[in-house]
C-alpha cells in the first residue's frame, strides 16, 4: 500500500528548519513528493545553495517519512533558491552584504574575496565590489589586474568577471599605481556610479568589501542601497577588536543589522600540530558572546592563503583542502543561513 500524500505532509510538518525555527512545510520548502509504490522522493527547495545545514534536513525528512504508513525507501532531493528581501537591493540584486574591519591589517578583503568565491562554489550568483577605493585589491585577488571595466551602449558598466563572480572595481578605472586623493562628494559620486550604474545582472549576493575606518564610504553605502547586512572581521588582539567594537557600533548607529563575526589570523600550525597563538586567543569569541552575535568563522594563518592572493586565485578554489579555506568554506555557507534568517524575518506578516 503506498503512503497517502495526507499522511506524507503531516510528516513532512514535523521537521524544522534549524536555523528558520519554522516547519518544511509551513516555509514552502516541499517542492515535491514523489510516491512510486513504497518509494518515496521527497524534493526541498534550500533558501540557499549554500545551506550548511543541508545534511541535517536530509536526516531529518528521511527519519520523518520513513515512520509514514506504507514507506520503504526514501530519497531527498534538492533545489535551492535564494529568498530575497521584500524590497531589491538594487534591480535584480537579492541582497548587499558589506565585509568591513573598522581598521586595516586584519586580512579583511582577503576573507571578502574568498567568501564570494565560496558561495559562488555552492552554486550562487555572486558578485564583488571593492568599495575600498583608496586601497583597492579585489581585481588583484580575481586576477582581473590591469584589465579595463567596458560599458554598454546604454553607457553602463559591465563588470568584469573570473571564477564565476562578477567583478567591480576602481583599480580597473584608472591607471595602475595611481595615488586617489578624492575626497567625500567624489566618493560618493564613484561608490553611486559603480553601484547603480553597473550591470549586475541577477545576483544572490553581492559581496561588498568596504575600506578601513568608519568614513564617507561606509555611511554613502547606507544610503544608496538596502544593505541586508555586514560581517566583521577582526583578528583575536585586543587592538583589532578596539576598532571592530567601532564599526559595530557604527553599524548599531545606522541600524545596520550585523550578520557575524569572523576572526582571522586565529593561530598558526606548527609542525607538531600545536597551535601557536600569534595574536592571542579568543578575542573574537568573546566579543561575539558579548554582543549576542554569531562567530561566523575562525580562519588560522596558512602560506597558502597569502600565496593565494598574491596569485589572484581565491584560496578556496586554489587550495580546496588548505584548512584555512575549508574555515572560509564553513564561515560563508553559515553566513548564507544568516541571510536567510535575515530575509525571513523581513517579510511581511500575513
Amino acid at each position: 500500500m503506498s503512503a497517502s500524500e495526507a499522511s506524507l505532509s503531516e510528516a513532512l510538518a514535523t521537521v524544522i528548519d534549524p536555523e528558520l525555527n519554522q516547519d518544511l512545510v509551513s516555509l514552502g520548502m516541499i517542492e515535491r513528493v514523489a510516491v512510486d509504490g513504497g518509494a518515496v522522493t521527497v524534493t526541498v527547495q534550500l533558501t540557499t545553495p549554500a545551506c550548511p545545514m543541508k545534511a541535517q534536513i536530509e536526516a531529518d525528512v528521511m527519519r520523518a517519512v520513513s515512520g509514514v504508513e506504507g514507506v520503504e525507501r526514501v530519497s531527498v532531493e534538492f533545489t535551492a533558491e535564494v529568498r530575497g528581501s521584500p524590497k531589491e537591493a538594487l534591480p535584480g540584486v537579492k541582497h548587499v552584504i558589506s565585509v568591513g574591519s573598522g581598521k586595516g591589517g586584519v586580512g579583511k578583503s582577503t576573507v571578502a574575496a574568498n567568501l564570494a568565491a565560496a558561495l559562488a562554489q555552492d552554486g550562487a550568483a555572486v558578485g564583488v565590489l571593492d568599495a575600498d577605493i583608496y586601497g583597492p585589491s579585489q581585481a588583484k585577488m580575481f586576477s582581473v589586474e590591469g584589465k579595463r571595466l567596458m560599458a554598454d551602449d546604454e553607457k553602463r558598466i559591465i563588470p568584469l568577471q573570473n571564477f564565476g563572480v562578477k567583478v567591480i572595481s576602481i583599480a580597473n578605472l584608472v591607471e595602475d599605481g595611481q595615488a586617489l586623493t578624492w575626497r567625500g562628494p567624489i566618493l560618493h559620486g564613484t561608490l553611486t556610479q559603480l553601484l547603480q550604474q553597473t550591470v549586475w545582472g541577477d545576483l544572490d549576493y553581492l559581496v561588498v568589501d568596504l575600506p578601513p575606518g568608519t568614513g564617507d564610504v561606509q555611511l554613502s553605502l547606507g544610503q544608496l542601497v538596502d544593505l541586508t547586512g555586514m560581517v566583521l572581521v577582526t583578528t583575536p588582539q585586543d587592538v583589532a577588536l578596539m576598532d571592530v567594537r567601532r564599526a559595530y557600533t557604527m553599524a548599531r548607529k545606522t541600524h545596520l543589522n550585523v550578520l557575524g563575526v569572523i576572526e582571522n589570523m586565529s593561530w598558526y600550525e606548527l609542525p607538531d600540530g600545536s597551535r601557536d597563538l600569534i595574536f592571542g586567543e579568543g578575542g573574537a569569541a568573546t566579543f561575539a558572546d558579548q554582543e549576542g552575535l554569531p562567530l561566523l568563522g575562525q580562519i588560522p594563518i596558512t602560506r597558502g592563503l597569502r600565496e593565494s592572493g598574491d596569485a589572484g586565485v581565491p584560496l578556496v578554489i586554489a587550495e580546496p583542502d588548505n584548512p584555512s579555506a575549508q574555515a572560509l568554506r564553513r564561515a560563508a555557507r553559515l553566513l548564507a543561513g544568516q541571510v536567510s534568517v535575515q530575509a525571513l524575518n523581513t517579510l511581511p506578516v500575513v
